[in-house]
């Protein structure tokens, strides 16, 4: 059912959208996207998904008498995502609209993400995202969606303190990661806060690297984070930029510094110091080790 309706038509168009499933993971992804989509002047769609996965069991056919009973417990986690929501942007003008299916949660959620502006997901769950965003859920929407992934871990970050800290963004000169840097720049301009941009130039420990390689691939780091970063200061000039040359891998480059951010943008992937970024190894270790909300831009 949808719920409460969008005051405006843009914000119809392309809602922050967001996946709970009575969590507690998934309602910190509804307070975060609540705080995303006040920022943007975004509608909020909040979504669930009753549906009982194929295989869960002998006998899961479902009475007239299960589907009430599971709908109306959809209506219980959408009206509990709601009043968090309005809880974690007061005084906002926030538009939202809320859905139960019964339709399988990761169809669904790459379907609708193609008229979303983003969409939001808990790092783990229960019911519907039993096997938790790091399982088959995860893997479908950093995948396949049509629009950013938006990853909240153990928490939302959106308190006073964390409120205050930078937004940081991976950067490895590729094409792949100009919609990363752009989104970046955006967020940290709307969160009024300070962006570190991070390139890690090599795949290899600078413990095994060279004395004698590292000021030239120092400047050579400096001169593609220059280019990759060329334009954003002018278009967003309210964004103060700290530029961080690491001779590191990507992952523990950004991990290292996630500690001192509010958010982390990354592109899907990438190349050099970002090599299949967020689709193989490094992703797999950022998505279950960093605390902090995380970006995932794709390139459709």
């Amino acid at each position: 059912m949808i719920g409460e309706s969008a005051s405006h038509a843009t914000e119809l168009d392309t809602p922050i959208l967001v996946a709970v499933d009575g969590s507690a993971s998934s309602y910190q992804a509804a307070a975060w996207a609540a705080v995303e989509a006040a920022l943007h002047h975004r509608r909020l769609h909040i979504l669930t998904s009753m549906a009982i996965p194929t295989g869960f069991g002998p006998g899961a056919l479902l009475t007239g008498d299960d589907t009430e009973w599971l709908r109306r417990d959809g209506e219980r986690v959408v009206t509990e995502a709601t009043r968090v929501a309005r809880t974690a942007a007061p005084g906002a003008d926030l538009a939202i609209t809320t859905e139960v299916t019964f339709e399988l949660v990761p169809a669904t959620l790459i379907e609708r993400s193609a008229h979303a502006r983003m969409l939001v997901v808990g790092s783990r769950g229960i019911g519907a995202f039993q096997r938790g965003l790091l399982g088959s859920v995860g893997t479908a929407v950093t995948h396949h969606a049509h629009c950013p992934v938006a990853v909240i871990h153990g928490i939302s970050a959106i308190d006073a303190v964390s409120a205050t800290q930078p937004v940081l963004v991976g950067v490895d000169g590729s094409a792949n990661s100009v919609p990363a840097v752009e989104i970046a720049f955006e967020e940290a301009s709307r969160r009024k806060v300070d962006l570190i941009a991070v390139h890690a130039w090599s795949d290899t420990s600078g413990i095994d690297l060279p004395v004698l390689d590292w000021n030239a691939a120092h400047d050579v780091g400096e001169a593609l984070l220059s280019e990759s970063l060329a334009g954003f200061g002018e278009r967003y000039p309210d964004v103060v930029v700290h530029r961080i040359i690491l001779a590191d891998r990507p992952v523990r480059a950004l991990l290292d510094q996630s500690g001192n951010a509010q958010l982390i943008v990354v592109g899907s992937h990438g190349r050099g110091g970002f090599s299949s970024m967020l689709l193989g190894s490094t992703s797999n270790a950022l998505l279950h080790s960093v605390e902090v909300p995380m970006i995932v831009v794709r390139t459709v």
